[in-house]
């Protein structure tokens, strides 16, 4: 991984909200391991870039789109309804919300089809 990331103003406010929403560390605008009794603002929360090993690691992975957007990897299309998401395998062509309803077309189109044959 590259040592230092740019972000850009959305990525920025995306990842302060998941550090707000996630992050075991963050107390309040503190950072808890950079705490020593002062208080210790959060420095993910003002920087313009990714220094937080923990966030990098732990937070950041929950949001897998803007993960994505920040490391350059590969997202698709919903062959459904068109929304971007990242691929857990080369052959997904449905984001997760879409891929539930398209497997239970196709299941019921089968079923029907098995007992029409039968």
């Amino acid at each position: 991984m590259p040592d230092r990331i740019e972000l850009t103003p959305s990525q920025r406010t995306r990842c302060n909200r998941l550090i707000r929403r996630l992050c075991a560390n963050y107390d309040n605008g503190n950072c808890l391991p950079l705490d020593e009794g002062d208080g210790c603002v959060c420095v993910q929360m003002i920087s313009l870039s990714l220094i937080c090993k923990y966030f990098r690691n732990e937070v950041l992975p929950a949001d897998k789109e803007l993960y994505a957007e920040i490391f350059r990897q590969r997202t698709y299309h919903c062959a459904e309804c068109g929304a971007a998401f990242v691929p857990n395998s080369n052959r997904q062509k449905y984001c997760p919300a879409c891929s539930r309803k398209v497997h239970r077309k196709q299941k019921n189109a089968s079923a029907r089809k098995r007992r029409a044959d039968s």
